[in-house]
């Protein structure tokens, strides 16, 4: 549409309209409608029924917010219903800020490790390609995603990992699409937008889309698989690792009669999805597709000059040194993170500031999005939202509590940040354990059932796991329609079977 036409119209508007149009911007009617109502509802259940309800209404509202991911950023419509929280006395600001300080780990990580991955983009993408034109079998690159995933998760983080595939995930898609685009050469090209591609290769870009979807969702299982098998692989490991006093090898000897053999069912789940092409699974990367890829690949080692050959090295120097420093926790992987961002721009000659605050546009919408969460997290704390849940798992015994704390850790998890969930229950058992309540067996077996169900069952949405939300609010997800149903239609097999066998796990094994 003309631009003078779009001023024009937006000139006649009376308030409410411009009031209207300017609220949440361009998504749907429908969408503000509902926020809306949902920010009139809230004070009315607080009133008439209780702040406890109304906590848990709010939970659901802001899952919703984030369900709309690709309707609307869940920034602003979340950040509403956490402002409203605050006002209406459902949790504090102290209490918010003591949950971003508590995760302080993850917001500088956030901040600088993925901003450290868009430097090394350029060659992780070359990397990548060459295994993608290389490999041929869905199944064998599908396994190899998610075995990378989870290998890389044990020693390093999930959130890097999943940065990591994300860049890749990207560069790929953009290959492609530029490729498929007639008149790229005709006006401004965007990745964003489709109406440019020529209608020859847009079957292609749909099976390619697919393909991707695949391949993103079992590297960011594989991110938990791995994850849970170590200290190291996830905030909540770290922290029931402290108050137990186990090191790394305690830490895994004890987590594994769960995390080995949930790590193996995952690993063959992945194998059969692709293989049957079940559930969403089974895409297969288009010969075009793949003789864009040979030819990018090609074209780009055909030009590269001295200096291209030097960033190449520098990266991967760098790739290096940061496996190195994140495997030894030589510093809070933030710090890491800004350690590799002042490597890579100065020894490959990136001074601009543009250049370098581009770098940055990826992870801090999601940051913003992260302190967001805190806060609705902070309201289940404050208003102790899951406390009956607690105490219905402390009065069971045996594995039977085992089974309890595995189950209840997982479900809580699916709806909460699962380090909050971990911090509350580990509170409560360590508590338990120091009144002499439990003995020693059964509380290291809690500790373990408490890790393993904060890390696995918690695939099953999103919100259960940074790196998963970090994936949906990524600029890669609506270029390849990943939404939030399609994330828990995705991941459903991967929950039944993995939740199931880590029960199983549970009472037969730990």
């Amino acid at each position: 549409m003309d631009p003078q036409a779009v001023t024009g119209k937006a000139k006649q508007m009376g308030f409410g309209q411009a009031f209207k149009a300017n609220f949440l911007g361009n998504s749907p009617d429908w969408y503000k409608a509902t926020i809306l109502a949902f920010l009139v509802l809230n004070p009315i259940l607080m009133l008439t029924v209780s702040k406890y309800v109304t906590g848990w209404v709010l939970i659901v509202e802001f899952i919703f917010t984030l369900a709309m991911a690709l309707k609307c950023y869940p920034l602003p419509a979340g950040g509403l219903l956490a402002i409203e929280a605050v006002v209406l006395g459902l949790t504090n600001p102290h209490t918010i800020y003591k949950e971003v300080e508590m995760n302080l780990p993850v917001i500088l990580l956030l901040m600088f490790m993925v901003a450290g991955i868009y430097f090394m983009k350029e060659g992780l993408v070359f990397l990548f390609s060459k295994i993608l034109t290389k490999v041929r079998s869905k199944v064998a690159l599908a396994f190899l995603f998610s075995l990378m995933g989870a290998f890389l998760s044990a020693f390093l983080d999930a959130l890097t990992v999943t940065a990591v595939i994300i860049a890749v995930a990207y560069g790929f898609y953009n290959i492609f699409h530029k490729f498929a685009s007639s008149e790229k050469i005709l006006e401004k090209y965007d990745v964003n937008h489709d109406h440019i591609v020529d209608d020859t290769y847009r079957e292609d870009l749909d099976q390619y889309r697919g393909f991707l979807r695949n391949l993103m969702m079992h590297g960011a299982v594989g991110t938990a698989l791995g994850g849970a098998t170590t200290i190291v692989g996830e905030p909540q490991n770290l922290l029931i690792g402290t108050i137990m006093e186990w090191h790394f090898v305690d830490f895994f000897l004890h987590s594994a009669p769960v995390s080995i053999p949930v790590l193996v069912v995952g690993l063959l789940t992945c194998i059969t999805l692709e293989a049957t092409k079940f559930w969403g699974y089974g895409y297969q990367l288009p010969d075009t597709v793949r003789n864009v890829m040979e030819e990018d690949v090609k074209a780009k080692d055909a030009k590269m000059d001295a200096r291209g050959r030097v960033r190449m090295i520098i990266m991967a120097v760098c790739g290096v040194l940061l496996v190195i420093a994140l495997g030894l926790h030589l510093a809070e992987v933030g710090i890491i993170g800004l350690t590799i961002i002042i490597l890579l721009t100065a020894f490959n000659g990136v001074i601009k500031e543009e250049k370098i605050g581009h770098a940055f546009e990826e992870a801090l919408p999601f940051t913003a999005l992260l302190v967001v969460f805190f806060g609705i997290v902070a309201v289940i704390h404050d208003q102790h939202l899951f406390k009956p849940i607690i105490q219905w798992v402390l009065n069971k015994d045996g594995q039977n509590q085992l089974v309890a704390f595995f189950m209840a850790n997982g479900i809580l998890s699916m709806i909460s940040d699962n380090v909050f969930v971990a911090t509350v229950y580990m509170n409560e058992t360590q508590q338990a354990f120091k009144a002499g309540g439990i003995a020693l067996e059964q509380y290291q077996k809690m500790a373990v059932s408490i890790n393993m169900g904060t890390n696995i069952p918690s695939v099953a949405t999103p919100n259960g796991q940074a790196a998963f939300l970090f994936l949906l609010t990524s600029a890669l997800a609506p270029l390849i329609r990943l939404s939030y149903m399609e994330m828990v239609k995705l991941a459903l097999p991967y929950t039944i079977v993995m939740s199931i066998t880590g029960v199983l796990a549970t009472i037969y094994l730990l």
